[in-house]
């Protein structure tokens, strides 16, 4: 005698299989057609609970001494690269808004950044201290805020 199933039972089998498919097809297109939407009829989704506000950071370049010739072309890659670091956390912080709790940005968000601006201010200071006296105090500049 065979194992499979007769073939009454595929058939029911493919049937019911099918119906569910389509029932949870239904389910997810409804879901994603009311997704955002609040029951009170307000229309305010995540992103404008938690308004405008961008990360701010202190300026580096103003701070600088005068930077040696041999060391422009370095100092300036840096100092890009200090903006570009501010521009990618403020975006990962419009899109994560609603996320983590009330220290999410704090924590996922302004401290790596902190980190990331603390290696870069320190290869300002020495690329400019190969040539000429390292600045003291630029760590300092590289805490940001959020700023609403």
């Amino acid at each position: 005698m065979s194992r499979a199933l007769p073939k009454y039972n595929k058939r029911r089998v493919g049937l019911v299989g099918g119906a569910a498919a389509v029932a949870l097809t239904g389910a997810v297109i409804a879901g994603s057609a009311l997704a955002g939407e609040s029951s009170d009829g307000g229309g305010a989704d995540a992103r404008t609970l938690a308004g405008p506000g961008t990360i701010s950071c202190p300026d580096v370049a103003s701070q600088l001494p005068a930077v040696p010739a041999s060391a422009q072309a370095e100092v300036t890659r840096n100092l890009e690269q200090l903006d570009q670091q501010i521009a990618e956390a403020n975006k990962r912080r419009v899109d994560t808004v609603g996320q983590g709790g009330p220290n999410f940005v704090r924590n996922a968000i302004l401290g790596p950044l902190e980190d990331k601006r603390i290696a870069t201010v320190n290869r300002i200071a020495t690329a400019v201290g190969r040539t000429a006296d390292r600045p003291a105090g630029l760590d300092s500049l590289a805490a940001c805020t959020l700023t609403k």
